[in-house]
């Protein structure tokens, strides 16, 4: 079986990810929290901070052989831009932009050996039609696109695919904290999603799965 690594693996997305595909993969999940990973079906785990305990990571990449990918961990939040705080700028983008680039970096030296290798990166619809008061969260999930379509021409010669899921409002403990920040209640939020719901966890997973499968072996870029 392919061995897949799922970032921010504890809750929410990254749950229903490994959830739909521990039963066909090895799945290796990391998260900051141990208790969260202990508790799912996996086949092996690391605890880290993708703000400062990349190293951690890179030793455990080296270690399982990674076939496929997913940069799903992210971080958000919500103010004014003139209030936004040097520290908060540089943890959002060390976590949402530049842990993807960096883990991508590391998964492609095998993944090429094997002439076959898949990375899917977890945006958002923010990083495609922005968000007022999310600037940072936005511009994070906008170079995720700008880093698919790059890797996607630069890898197609080895067979590594390279997609990014954009998703709108998730129902998630992520998603609920955005509404608690923001100044509008969750039924004005849903009012102006066309198809007046939350995305479930387990729909943005089971593009995953497809866009990991060799069914989607032509699409990549996306």
């Amino acid at each position: 079986m392919k061995n897949v690594l799922v970032t921010g693996a504890s809750r929410g997305i990254g749950k229903a990810i490994v959830q739909e595909l521990s039963f066909d993969y090895n799945v290796f999940g990391t998260a900051r929290c141990e208790k969260f990973l202990k508790e799912l079906n996996l086949t092996d785990y690391c605890v880290c901070d993708l703000s400062k305990d990349l190293d951690i990571l890179y030793e455990f990449i080296e270690k399982n052989n990674i076939d496929v990918l997913v940069n799903n961990a992210g971080e958000y939040f919500y103010n004014n831009i003139e209030d936004s705080k040097l520290e908060q700028i540089e943890s959002i983008f060390k976590i949402n932009a530049i842990a993807p680039l960096k883990l991508i970096s590391k998964v492609v030296p095998y993944m090429k050996s094997q002439k076959w290798g898949r990375i899917v990166n977890i945006g958002s619809i923010s990083g495609v039609m922005g968000e007022p008061f999310a600037v940072s969260y936005s511009a994070t999930k906008a170079s995720l696109v700008g880093l698919a379509k790059a890797a996607a021409l630069e890898l197609a010669q080895d067979n590594i695919t390279v997609n990014t899921i954009n998703p709108g409002w998730v129902d998630t403990s992520l998603g609920e904290d955005s509404i608690e920040q923001s100044e509008f209640s969750k039924d004005e939020i849903i009012d102006c999603i066309p198809q007046k719901r939350f995305v479930e966890p387990v729909e943005v997973a089971r593009l995953v799965k497809y866009l990991i499968s060799e069914d989607a072996k032509g699409l990549t870029g996306q």
